[in-house]
């Protein structure tokens, strides 16, 4: 199949959901449809993308929002829209916080209207309507189980680097959490394919919440992170923490900070 790719004109947005749509586009280029940054968002010695963006993704709470109202949208364009108050125009309509699964599903579509519009596709998607993913849901509209990963102590960006890595991998909702009650009520009302556990936040009683995930959940991946997996830690002590993630039943375990090519090895064996 020919590589498809998506140009997306990025309009606002916090720091940290930048770095999250960042992550998304590099993660992309590994799939058949891909996405790539318009001008707002070309990184630095990077080759700005030829031709009219595809979508628009417009944060409604920024300053710039206004122009999305009033502007008209160049022909075959279709304007994504994160917050209150979207325009009649808009395509689809997001809330947050924003769930990166179906920022991707969204992304998708839009593909899929273009074949539409081709004539080479008979979907009804085009009509301008609100976005109402219910992923907490245990059923998706098919009867398919939607597939669930929990994330226990990640940092802010750690977490919204692994949801968005996550979602590529067809994971359709992330449980994040970062004490340890709370994370035993999710175990107890969900099933997970995979698990991501922070040895280093010493907020939770994370050797006892992975015995426990991986009793409840023995088919799915289970990794744990840590600083003490980097080449900086010592080879005894890299040692000593590996034997002791291999006694609990832990799948492998990842450099903190995340090493990304280690990271795309085991999550695209979910």
């Amino acid at each position: 199949m020919q590589k498809q790719r998506i140009l997306v004109s990025v309009v606002g947005f916090s720091d940290v959901e930048r770095h999250a749509l960042n992550t998304v586009f590099r993660l992309s280029q590994e799939r058949e449809l891909s996405y790539a940054p318009w001008v707002p968002m070309a990184a630095p010695g990077t080759v700005i993308p030829s031709g009219v963006a595809q979508v628009a993704l417009v944060d409604g709470e920024s300053l710039e929002a206004v122009l999305s109202h009033a502007k008209e949208m160049p022909a075959g364009q279709r304007l994504i829209w994160v917050g209150p108050d979207a325009p009649e125009h808009a395509w689809r309509v997001l809330s947050r916080p924003i769930e990166w699964a179906a920022v991707l599903h969204d992304l998708d579509l839009v593909f899929a209207a273009r074949q539409i519009d081709s004539g080479l596709l008979d979907l009804d998607v085009t009509a301008p309507a609100p976005l109402d993913l219910d992923l907490d849901m245990d059923m998706g509209e098919s009867g398919d189980l939607v597939r669930r990963a929990l994330v226990v102590g990640a940092e802010d960006q750690e977490g919204t680097y692994l949801r968005s890595r996550l979602a590529l991998v067809g994971v359709g909702h992330t449980d994040e959490v970062v004490d340890t009650q709370g994370a035993l009520e999710l175990m107890e009302r969900n099933r997970y394919v995979c698990g991501v556990f922070n040895l280093d936040d010493h907020r939770v009683d994370v050797w006892s919440l992975m015995r426990h995930f991986v009793s409840r959940n023995p088919q799915a991946l289970t990794l744990a992170t840590t600083e003490l997996a980097g080449p900086l830690a010592g080879w005894w002590r890299r040692r000593r923490v590996r034997r002791d993630v291999h006694r609990v039943g832990i799948t492998a375990l990842l450099e903190r900070p995340f090493q990304p090519r280690q990271v795309s090895q085991w999550l695209d064996l979910i």
